[in-house]
């Protein structure tokens, strides 16, 4: 049903006498009647409203009808407007000519036949609502396409997020499994040369010199599982909202301070060195577990892409925050892999073979962050990196 969809008619007539005849025989329920005494009064009318179709008398003083339907026609908003003339003139002044010359659909003749009006009426109205309402489907289609459109490149974006979220995963469990397997071997070694030595009763080979490096190698390899344990533990944390931050008065040159006597068997190992510029102390509340973990993962980053060079530490306080500084001499990172690295599983080298699960960084961020600071990097190719860490005093 298209009866809901109301229908204005105007009706135009310099004789308020006909406008009332004419509008009491085509009004109903379902449409409303707009009514103009002159040409003038019809024009303001027609920008106003959006009629259905216009009844024009021919004679009117002043502007008469046709002159009106030939502004209608070259008026964008009203040129599509159907017209029907009517005109108490005999035939023989051949209006009706003239009329549909000037636009109009019909013409139609005083005395009106009032079966004749309604049924034309009913036409012209029935042709306006099925034009609105084929117009209402086809912006109803276009609306749909692009909500499907918009729905289509969302399931597009969610494919991809999905593709590499597999990619990720994959790549993820792939460096896992190196990553363990290789302090696994170290032990695996261990175990089967030491299994070998007593099958043979070789108890030279158990000297009190020996079996400190065999501690030794079996520590630094239990040392490097549970780190990446722990590493893969922190991602779980972190994505489930887990991470937990416990503050407590901090010196935060005091830790520094210790965390590098703790690194100089790995310092030693790498060929390097690390020299540290702090101030006497700088204090705060932070959670010292977690700052020491940050500062331990520049620090190895450092070691391994240092290339040997020594390593600068400082430690000092500015613009009310605490500041850590680690600075290497190294391979550098380009400007488009500085935004990569803080990101999961990314692991930048320039031809060097890396170790790791690529969390580091990206650990280290999500920790200063839930302090409410900022980790930073300033780096250029063979030039060496500067990561600064910025936590609130």
């Amino acid at each position: 049903m298209l009866s809901h969809i109301q229908a204005k008619l105007l009706i135009v007539d310099d004789l308020p006498e006909n406008l009332l005849a004419l509008e009491a025989l085509i009004k109903r329920e379902d449409r409303q009647v707009y009514k103009a005494l002159s040409a003038d009064e019809a024009l303001s009318l027609l920008l106003e409203h959006e009629f259905a179709m216009a009844i024009l008398d021919v004679q009117m003083p002043g502007m008469n009808g046709f002159e009106l339907a030939e502004l209608m026609r070259g008026t964008e908003k009203t040129k599509n407007i159907p017209i029907v003339f009517v005109s108490a003139a005999g035939r023989e002044l051949d209006y009706a000519f003239k009329g549909y010359e000037s636009g109009a659909v019909d013409f139609l003749h005083k005395p009106l036949d009032t079966h004749a009006v309604k049924s034309k009426v009913n036409v012209f109205v029935d042709l306006y609502r099925q034009s609105k309402a084929m117009k209402r489907q086809v912006e109803a289609l276009e609306q749909s396409w692009r909500e499907q459109e918009a729905l289509l490149k969302q399931l597009q974006a969610t494919q991809n997020e999905l593709e590499q979220a597999v990619r990720m995963r994959d790549d993820f469990m792939s460096i896992v499994a190196h990553e363990v397997r290789t302090p696994l071997n170290g032990l695996i070694l261990e175990t089967q040369l030491r299994k070998m030595h007593l099958a043979r009763d070789n108890a030279c080979a158990f000297t009190l010199d020996k079996m400190q490096a065999m501690v030794e190698r079996d520590e630094r390899q239990i040392k490097s599982l549970i780190r990446l344990i722990e590493d893969m533990l922190d991602i779980s944390r972190i994505r489930t909202g887990k991470l937990s931050i416990r503050p407590s008065q901090v010196d935060l040159v005091q830790l520094v301070r210790g965390l590098l006597e703790n690194f100089a068997p790995q310092v030693e190992a790498a060929e390097s060195s690390i020299a540290l510029s702090a101030e006497g102390s700088v204090l705060g509340q932070w959670d010292e577990f977690r700052i020491e973990q940050v500062i331990s993962n520049l620090l190895t980053n450092a070691l391994r892409y240092g290339a040997k060079s020594p390593i600068e530490v400082r430690v000092y306080s500015a613009d009310g925050q605490a500041r850590v500084e680690v600075r290497d001499h190294g391979i550098g990172i380009s400007e488009e892999n500085q935004a990569r690295i803080f990101q999961q599983f990314e692991r930048v080298s320039v031809n060097h073979a890396v170790a790791g699960l690529g969390l580091g960084l990206f650990i280290s961020e999500q920790i200063v962050t839930a302090h409410g600071g900022t980790i930073e990097v300033d780096s250029r190719v063979g030039e060496g990196a500067l990561f600064r860490v910025c936590l609130p005093l």
